[in-house]
C-alpha cells in the first residue's frame, strides 16, 4: 500500500482558506472589520511564521460559528466555495492528487484548518479522507469550541496514527508515504514519512529541505 497526504492551504491551495474564510465573513458584513481584520492578518503572520497560539486562534476561528446557525453558514459557505476557493483550485494541484490516485495511494488531507471549512474543499479535490481540527457540535449547532485535539504541529502526527489505527494500519502498513507541506508547522509530520516533499515552501521549510536533501515542488509558479 502506498500513502498520500496532502497539507491543504498554501500547498494544494495557493491560499490560505482560515484566512480567507474569516476575510470572506468581513467583506459581508457578519464580522466587524475594525475588530477582526487586524486580529486575522496577525494570527495568519504568526501562523507563517511558526509562532502560532493555537489556542487563542481557534477561540478566533471559530466564534462565527458559535454565533451562527448551521443552516446560514451554509449558505454563507457554498458562496465562499464559488467566490474564493474554486477559483483557486488549480490544475497542477488536481493532477497532483490524480497521480498519487491513479497509483492507488490512500490519499488525506491533513489540515490545522477546521473541518467546517474544509470538508467542501477535500470533496472539491476528490478526496474522501480528511484529518481536521474539529469543531464540537451540541444539538446539532456549534458551541465555538474544539473538539478534540488539534490538528497542528506535533498534533498532526498524533491524529493522524489514530486515523490509522481506526483502519487497522500503522505508518508501517504503507510501502510508501508521501507528504507535501508548505509550512514549518508540519516539521514533525515531514519527518515521519518516507517522502517528505516542501511543495511552495516557506523560507524556514525551504532551508530545511535544502539540508536534508527533500525534493522542493513548486505548484503555483
Amino acid at each position: 500500500m502506498k500513502l498520500a497526504l496532502f497539507d491543504l492551504d498554501n500547498t494544494l491551495l495557493p491560499i490560505d482558506s482560515d484566512h480567507g474564510w474569516s476575510q470572506f465573513l468581513i467583506n459581508k458584513g457578519v464580522l466587524d472589520r475594525a475588530e477582526f481584520e487586524a486580529r486575522n492578518d496577525q494570527f495568519y503572520a504568526d501562523y507563517k511564521a511558526g509562532t502560532l497560539n493555537i489556542d487563542e486562534f481557534l477561540d478566533f476561528q471559530l466564534r462565527p460559528l458559535r454565533n451562527n446557525t448551521r443552516a446560514q453558514l451554509a449558505v454563507w459557505h457554498n458562496e465562499f466555495m464559488a467566490e474564493v476557493i474554486r477559483p483557486n483550485i488549480k490544475p497542477s494541484a488536481l493532477d497532483l492528487v490524480k497521480k498519487h490516485q491513479n497509483e492507488n495511494a490512500v490519499c488525506v488531507i491533513i489540515t490545522a484548518t477546521n473541518s467546517f471549512i474544509t470538508q467542501p474543499i477535500a470533496q472539491a479535490f476528490g478526496i474522501e479522507a480528511l484529518i481536521a481540527t474539529e469543531p464540537e457540535l451540541m444539538d446539532g449547532e456549534y458551541t465555538g469550541k474544539v473538539s478534540g485535539l488539534p490538528s497542528f504541529r506535533e498534533g498532526k502526527v498524533t491524529r493522524l496514527n489514530e486515523w490509522l489505527a481506526e483502519k487497522g494500519w500503522t505508518m508501517e502498513s504503507f510501502e510508501t508515504s508521501h507528504f507535501y507541506s508548505d509550512s514549518i508547522n508540519d516539521l514533525p509530520l515531514l519527518e515521519c514519512v518516507s517522502h517528505p516533499v516542501a511543495a511552495n515552501p516557506d523560507e524556514k521549510l525551504a532551508d530545511i529541505a535544502k539540508s536534508q536533501g527533500w525534493p522542493v515542488l513548486e505548484l503555483f509558479k
